[in-house]
């Protein structure tokens, strides 16, 4: 059972671990920090997909001794044995015995010098923390401090243990091995030795160091095979997802294009039903107020029928005109000054007046008048305003 004090141990041992790797990889400047940052993203895919995206491929470790060069494999699964190389005569070449002795999937890997770990000379040193971003430099300087030998009479390297005192200081380790020993173990390798990508050191608990003590101008850069296919499929993934993206953006454009066209078509629409709307409304309004001002006013027959009443006998009409709302009475009447009164009361028309002066017709004795009145009409209601 885990206790809490051992989970976060570990959790602190496992974000230390994290922080040290990212250290190192800043110390190798924006180039360092992109490879670990993609080894560490990669980390998180199967190995399956990693081998077959050519990642995690390992290097090719080759370990004399024995009587012989032990072949080992490191990838991310650890450190196994392929084959053991023996000892091979001086016109045999080791690079054709290497290659049948390998799988195809292992002759192309970048071959590295694994030495023993008795060969290295280690040391421990407190430095300051920003001697980690040229550490193999600074440590350069301590080899004829630190070491028995001379700077020239080793090929060294260094590496970044830990972190101290809130990363003002790193601890980090010297390793130094004399050239004779290195000569030496290059010697056993035969013309392996010219096609070395780096030299490792195994460490006492059978891991490698993960150093590199080949002066870095006889590092050889093993070309991946799988890098040209790698480039590819970058563009494709690259020129597919801008492809993707750029389709995206076209259907979208696309879709509201039709979705405007439609909003646009049936504004339209809307506009003109709402026009038609208040044309029907506004006709409907002038029909109901027509019918509501006629309603409130009499009809000819009830004004003939009231003025036959009010009329004496010996008068009559000539004319009879109801044009807007007002009556014009035209005629001969032996009473034409007593037509005012007659006329006055009515609830039909409304302010009777004569319209000049009464002129005498010699031919009947009668006197010739024009009355006019104005129609009795009923209160109207305001008329609504449109649209409501």
């Amino acid at each position: 059972m885990t206790t809490p004090q051992a989970g976060a141990t570990a959790r602190r041992t496992l974000r230390d671990r994290l922080r040290m790797r990212g250290a190192v990889a800043a110390s190798g400047g924006l180039r360092g920090f992109v490879a670990w940052w993609g080894r560490a993203l990669m980390a998180w895919l199967p190995r399956r997909w990693r081998l077959a995206l050519g990642m995690d491929r390992g290097r090719l470790l080759l370990q004399p001794g024995g009587g012989g060069v032990q072949l080992r494999l490191e990838d991310g699964e650890g450190l196994r044995d392929l084959a053991r190389l023996p000892d091979l005569e001086p016109e045999v070449s080791a690079t054709d015995t290497l290659l049948r002795l390998l799988a195809p999937a292992s002759q192309d890997l970048p071959r590295w010098l694994l030495l023993p770990a008795s060969v290295a000379l280690r040391r421990r040193m407190l430095l300051p923390a920003a001697a980690s971003e040229r550490l193999r430099d600074v440590v350069g300087f301590e080899i004829e401090r630190q070491t028995p030998f001379a700077a020239d009479a080793v090929a060294f390297d260094a590496r970044l243990v830990a972190r101290r005192d809130g990363d003002a200081q790193i601890d980090a380790e010297l390793i130094a091995v004399p050239r004779t020993a290195l000569q030496a173990a290059e010697a056993a390798l035969g013309d392996l030795a010219g096609n070395l990508a780096g030299i490792d050191v195994l460490g006492a608990d059978g891991a490698t160091l993960g150093i590199n003590l080949l002066d870095p101008a006889q590092r050889r850069q093993q070309a991946d095979p799988l890098r040209p296919w790698n480039l590819v499929l970058a563009t494709v993934v690259v020129v597919a997802t801008a492809a993707m993206l750029w389709q995206t953006l076209y259907n979208r454009r696309a879709a509201a294009d039709a979705f405007e066209q439609v909003a646009s078509e049936r504004a339209g629409a809307a506009r003109g039903v709402a026009l038609e709307r208040q044309q029907l409304l506004d006709i409907v309004d002038g029909q109901a107020f027509l019918d509501r001002t006629r309603a409130g006013r009499p009809t000819a027959v009830e004004v003939l029928e009231d003025l036959s009443k009010r009329l004496p006998d010996s008068t009559y009409l000539e004319k009879l005109a109801i044009e807007g709302g007002r009556i014009t009475l035209i005629g001969r009447s032996n009473e034409a000054s007593a037509l005012l009164g007659r006329l006055e009361g009515s609830r039909l028309w409304r302010a009777p007046a004569l319209a000049g002066a009464l002129q005498p017709d010699p031919r009947t004795g009668r006197d010739i008048f024009t009355l006019t009145a104005d129609l009795a009409t009923a209160p109207q209601e305001p008329r609504r305003a449109s649209g409501q």
